[in-house]
């Protein structure tokens, strides 16, 4: 069925087979089969089964994701009723759930939820919008009123137009088949902004027709516009009134008398009786479960009247009896209370116990001038509550006092601020003046950058005059980088120079170094002298470099194509170097080392094939009974040993080259020197007056061996030949050939390392593996093992599986981790210390080093659990390996 991944004989094998059949797209039941056969043999090649298998589960997991959260959201398309909330919500918990949003069917429904929730939203700003036209519109009209009625009837057919456009978009709004999913106070303010203009204009249309009727008829009845009522008195002859009496005539508005603390109490229990009668019914009816449609509306009619005397426990009842007969809103003076005391606490919880800031200065006032802007909005259209306000404006008083000590603490560093940077700007003119004639370019440069270092560094200062120094400050240091200005640029036309002549020189047919290097070096002198932005002069370098770079490129490529063409020892080399390759793209360990012995032997092949003509041909000169060989010269000897020619043509051209009779020269020897001086022999029993007894000729100490052996010759014979060289590496390779036998090697040298520690990752999961499960045959065999376990640890390491579960060595996995040199987890520290101690008492007791494998031993004779495993699994990291 898997297409020989049982039967393939490396791991390597196995998981291409493996992966091959993964292609063919078996079944998740095929594939929990062969992943529980394939794991206990073979745990690399079966990750890929594994890895397949967690994605067909997450997939899944997925689809099973994408099920629900699509009929969650089908529900909330479907209710009659959408809340923008919900809406959000749902997209903000299927993401923080895992479901696939960008995938079907979540995405059209993520965007079908969003287009809902785009026209609700549309729907509702037009509301607003329709609100605040009724209001103009009824401004509109109301402006007729006060002008005369004539205009007022021109304007009338045009404000009635626009009425009827007004309504007709209203009621557009209303049957928006979003509607009934708008928030719920809009449908409320669409009402009263109809109710209210409806009202105006029929009250202007009547007025208007009452006008034009009293116009005609002076009988019938004025109309209620004074503007209107005085324009037909005058038509009608009558006299107008004028109220022509001062204001200080006019009779003053009565004060409102003050109530005592009696009054004010009778006023409230009165309230609260009032109350007490329609809210007991509420609540009863309530408990009841029989609440009437209109019960809310009556609650209300009585508080209108009575609720601003009502106490702050009478509003709480009142509010949880309006929620629990169906107002949503419910007491609206209990909730606005509510909210107050909320910002009451906000604003004490400032200033902590003891009277210290919880925020900083800033901070403080800017939490301040929140928490007042929204008391204000809470007072709008509310009734007023002083208590809460006295606390509320007792507290923002008392942080208030942190925010002043803040602002004079900054006025104070906003002073000396200015002053550095006031002192700064007289710096910086008078280091202008004095360096008004230096030509250091470099000191210059760093001066600047320190004087905008400071400026930068210099404080904190308001906007307005920050802004006012600032441009003092650019124009003071424009100044003082002028004269480096101009230097930098005259310094970039001449680099800009140099660059052309680098391009004619690498455009040039032969390259000529001793021109580069010059024309290097005055770029050096040019860099050195006048600094330039690192940004610019690095571009510019470049730019220089380039021209020459691509010449010396294009000769190193024309050297290189000019090269002889690949010997045969070279082909050889390449072509192992290739099967090196071929090796490690297998995986197989012995494949790889296999070849890299057959990259060594083609590396000296050539060698012992050189060795086998050198010696054929000096057997071929020995033959010749003419042939005498003279004594070589340093010359001869220096050209044979530089040339790389065969050794037998080298032979050949030597014995043709040689006389048919040459005398063999016979040795003058030498005059002996006479003795000088002799030295004694110093050692203790000798006569100094003797010489000391001398060694083999040649040697001034009187050692054994000549003197010419230490310069690798006889001094007597051939003094120019040198010492044979300790191996043979066979002769020169070529630059391809040594490039690619050594990226060859590399790579198997790479690909040798990790598959042994893949190799020992497996070892050491097989032994955990027969530990948990207690199978002494599924241990590693001795060779799997390695060198540091023989085959007596290994087989007391299988008795030790074979039985049953002992107590737990603590011990002797301590020994374990202080062989391994590991470290010991945390708990265990105080033990190890102590066992430390006590293995320092016995002396001619054997160390942790030399019975780690007896400590395995007695760990494995134990329970296994997570942490004891865990922790043998990085000891025998470290001890496998030794």
């Amino acid at each position: 069925m898997t297409g020989g991944v049982f039967t393939a004989a490396t791991s390597g094998e196995r998981s291409a087979r493996l992966r091959d059949w993964l292609l063919t797209e078996p079944s998740v039941e095929q594939m929990n089969e062969v992943y529980h056969e394939l794991s206990s043999r073979d745990k690399g090649a079966a990750k890929a089964l594994r890895e397949k298998l967690d994605e067909v589960k997450r997939t899944r997991g997925q689809e099973a994701l994408a099920a629900d959260w699509a009929s969650r959201a089908e529900q909330l398309l479907q209710a009659p009723r959408l809340n923008i909330a919900d809406a959000l919500a749902w997209q903000r918990d299927a993401a923080k759930a895992g479901a696939p949003l960008s995938r079907e069917p979540l995405a059209s429904l993520k965007t079908r939820l969003a287009d809902v929730v785009k026209r609700v939203e549309d729907l509702q700003h037009q509301v607003m919008v329709q609100r605040e036209a009724a209001v103009l519109l009824a401004q509109r009209i109301e402006v007729q009123s006060t002008k005369p009625m004539a205009e007022a009837q021109a304007a009338q057919a045009a404000l009635q137009t626009d009425v009827a456009h007004w309504l007709s978009q209203a009621q557009a709004l209303t049957q928006d088949a979003v509607w009934p999913s708008v928030d719920l106070k809009f449908p409320a303010q669409v009402e009263a902004a109809q109710s209210q203009l409806q009202a105006v204009w029929d009250g202007f249309s009547a007025a208007l027709q009452q006008a034009l009727l009293a116009m005609t008829d002076a009988q019938a009845a004025l109309p209620s516009v004074p503007v209107w009522a005085d324009e037909i008195r005058r038509a009608r002859g009558e006299v107008v009134a004028v109220d022509t009496a001062p204001a200080a005539d006019k009779p003053a508005k009565a004060a409102k008398p003050k109530m005592d603390a009696a009054q004010r109490q009778a006023l409230r229990e009165e309230a609260t009786q009032a109350v007490l009668l329609v809210l007991e019914v509420v609540e009863k009816s309530v408990t009841e479960g029989t609440v009437a449609p209109d019960a809310a509306a009556s609650l209300h009619d009585v508080l209108k009247a009575h609720g601003k005397h009502l106490d702050t426990a009478v509003d709480a009842r009142v509010h949880a009896a309006l929620i629990a007969a169906g107002d949503a809103q419910g007491w609206q003076r209990w909730v606005t209370d509510q909210h107050r005391l909320e910002l009451v606490t906000q604003a004490e919880a400032l200033l902590g116990a003891d009277k210290t800031p919880a925020v900083g200065g800033r901070k403080m006032q800017e939490r301040l001038r929140q928490l007042r802007e929204a008391w204000k909005q809470t007072d709008q259209g509310g009734l007023p509550n002083h208590g809460l306000w006295k606390r509320f404006d007792t507290a923002c008083n008392e942080a208030y006092q942190t925010v002043q000590a803040w602002l004079a603490n900054a006025k104070q560093e906003s002073a000396a601020h200015k002053a550095q940077r006031v002192a700064l700007m007289d710096e910086v003119k008078a280091w202008t003046e004095a360096h008004a004639d230096n030509s250091d370019w470099r000191m210059q440069v760093r001066t600047l950058h320190q004087f905008s270092d400071r400026w930068r560094n210099a404080g904190h200062l308001n906007e307005k005059t920050f802004a006012e120094m600032q441009a003092q400050w650019k124009v003071l240091i424009q100044a003082a980088a002028a004269r480096l200005d101009a230097a930098q640029k005259a310094s970039i036309e001449r680099r800009k120079a140099l660059i052309a002549e680098a391009t004619a020189l690498g455009e040039a047919p032969g390259l000529r170094v001793d021109a580069v290097k010059a024309l290097q070096q005055r770029w050096q002198t040019e860099a050195q002298a006048v600094p330039l932005d690192r940004k610019t002069e690095q571009k510019l370098w470049e730019v220089f470099r380039k021209p020459i770079d691509e010449a010396f490129q294009r000769k190193g490529s024309e050297r290189s194509h000019a090269q002889a063409p690949l010997t045969a020892h070279d082909r050889a080399v390449i072509e192992a170097s290739k099967a090196l390759d071929a090796a490690n793209a297998k995986g197989d360990a012995g494949a790889i080392r296999a070849a890299m012995s057959a990259l060594e032997a083609a590396l000296k092949g050539q060698a012992r094939e050189q060795a086998a003509a050198q010696q054929a041909a000096a057997s071929a000169a020995s033959a010749a009974p003419a042939a005498v060989v003279a004594e070589p010269t340093a010359d001869t000897v220096e050209a044979a040993s530089a040339n790389a020619e065969p050794a037998a043509s080298v032979a050949e051209d030597a014995t043709e080259a040689a006389p048919a009779e040459v005398a063999v020269a016979v040795p003058v020897p030498k005059p002996a020197k006479p003795v000088v001086a002799v030295r004694g022999d110093d050692r203790p029993g000798q006569k100094k007056t003797e010489p000391a007894a001398a060694g083999k000729p040649g040697r001034r100490d009187g050692r054994p061996g000549e003197r010419g052996a230490e310069r690798g010759g006889d001094r007597n014979g051939d003094r120019f030949s040198r010492p044979e060289r300790r191996e043979d590496r066979g002769p020169r390779l070529g630059d391809e050939a040594f490039r690619a036998q050594r990226e060859a090697r590399e790579r198997a040298e790479m690909a040798l390392r990790k598959l042994a520690a893949q190799a020992h990752g497996e070892t050491l999961t097989r032994i955990l593996t027969a530990w948990q499960e207690r199978q002494a045959d599924a241990l590693p065999t001795v060779q799997e093992l390695g060198k540091a376990v023989n085959a007596a640890a290994r087989q007391a390491w299988s008795q030790a599986l074979s039985q049953p579960a002992g107590e737990a060595a603590a011990t002797s996995l301590m020994r374990l981790e202080m062989a391994a040199e590991v470290p010991t987890p945390a708990e265990f520290i105080n033990d190890r210390r102590a066992l430390q101690l006590q293995l320092l008492t016995r002396r001619n007791e054997a160390g942790p080093q030399d019975t780690w494998a007896r400590d395995v031993t007695a760990v494995l004779s134990g329970p296994h659990d997570a942490t004891s495993a865990r922790r043998l699994q990085n000891v025998l990291k470290q001890l496998l390996r030794r």
